[in-house]
């Protein structure tokens, strides 16, 4: 393969297989498109799976909004057995007789304790910093630190026994929020302990389980059409921000904002509500929206002000190489 990187946007929505790390599962679609500028929007541990958003040139500019986001996942958990992870990757630390049948309405007392506004303890082998040096790394050298609980929110939790010994948990929760950490904390309300034995991500954001592209499949694609086959599974920038407001500029405003100039009210010639929750511009409380040119050409992300103009706050400018 030719080693000349090319400019490639778009989103490609990966279903990350077990084993390898976001970052080997991103360097190996970087490498097949031969792309220049890529990145992921929150990492997997490698034996986590599930829902990868990788971007590619003009869509990293929203990759900050996605990290933010809101994600899903479906977890299973060992009962009865605590780890140095969390998870049945680490060593064990504790092991304790598992309680019998959980009776359902335990079940349900730990959903509404584990649910809203939650201070969380971060795993040791997350990749938070401490002193300059990641958790996970320290946690190699056999040490432990101090970890200040952060808040997270979990928006919804079910909780389901499946086997005497386990749990299936469906998390939907905000930006942040362990699920390593969720079930250890529901394994010692137990009594009893709990690890993470498989953890599936079904959902990012906007973006849900259904558009996944398993890695296996992106392979194929290559071997049987090129960087042209995966393109064709690319997604475009704005597909990440589907759920924000929009508003379409006429031509010669469209052609202002290029060159950083804001648009009257009057050069609005289309638009679309979002949903009650697209975000804000910091604590202006100005609307962020999406904005399209006449000839429904993705534009820029930006804000549209108590007067009425419109303010454009990050342009992109598509390759030649990216989705319709």
């Amino acid at each position: 393969m030719a080693s000349k990187r090319r400019e490639v946007d778009g989103i490609l929505l990966l279903d990350k297989p077990r084993g390898r790390s976001s970052n080997q599962a991103l360097g190996r679609v970087k490498y097949l498109l031969q792309a220049k500028k890529a990145g992921h929007t929150g990492a997997l541990d490698p034996r986590a799976t599930g829902l990868l958003p990788l971007c590619f040139g003009q869509a990293t500019k929203v990759s900050g909004w996605l990290l933010d986001s809101d994600k899903r996942y479906v977890a299973e958990a060992r009962l009865g057995v605590e780890t140095d992870s969390a998870d049945l990757d680490g060593a064990v630390i504790r092991e304790a007789a598992v309680p019998p049948p959980i009776e359902p309405a335990t079940l349900r007392e730990l959903e509404r304790r584990f649910s809203g506004d939650q201070a969380q303890v971060p795993p040791m082998v997350s990749a938070l910093k401490h002193q300059g040096k990641r958790l996970y790394e320290l946690a190699r050298q056999g040490v432990e630190v101090d970890r200040p609980p952060r808040p997270v929110q979990i928006h919804s939790l079910e909780i389901e026994q499946i086997a005497a010994d386990g749990l299936r948990l469906k998390v939907h929760c905000s930006k942040g929020t362990y699920i390593r950490s969720l079930v250890a904390d529901i394994g010692h309300a137990l009594g009893c302990g709990a690890a993470v034995d498989t953890l599936h991500r079904v959902g990012h954001g906007h973006f849900d389980a259904a558009a996944m592209v398993s890695l296996d499949a992106i392979e194929a694609a290559f071997e049987a059409g090129g960087v042209a086959a995966i393109e064709a599974l690319l997604q475009p920038a704005e597909a990440a921000l589907a759920h924000w407001p929009s508003v379409t500029l006429a031509a010669a405003a469209s052609a202002a904002m290029r060159h950083g100039n804001p648009a009257a009210p009057t050069a609005v010639i289309g638009q679309a509500p979002g949903a009650a929750d697209a975000p804000y511009e910091g604590d202006t409380g100005w609307p962020l929206v999406r904005i399209f040119d006449d000839g429904g050409r993705f534009l820029a992300v930006g804000v549209r002000d108590p007067d009425g103009q419109i303010r454009a706050r990050r342009l992109f400018v598509p390759a030649a190489h990216a989705p319709a």
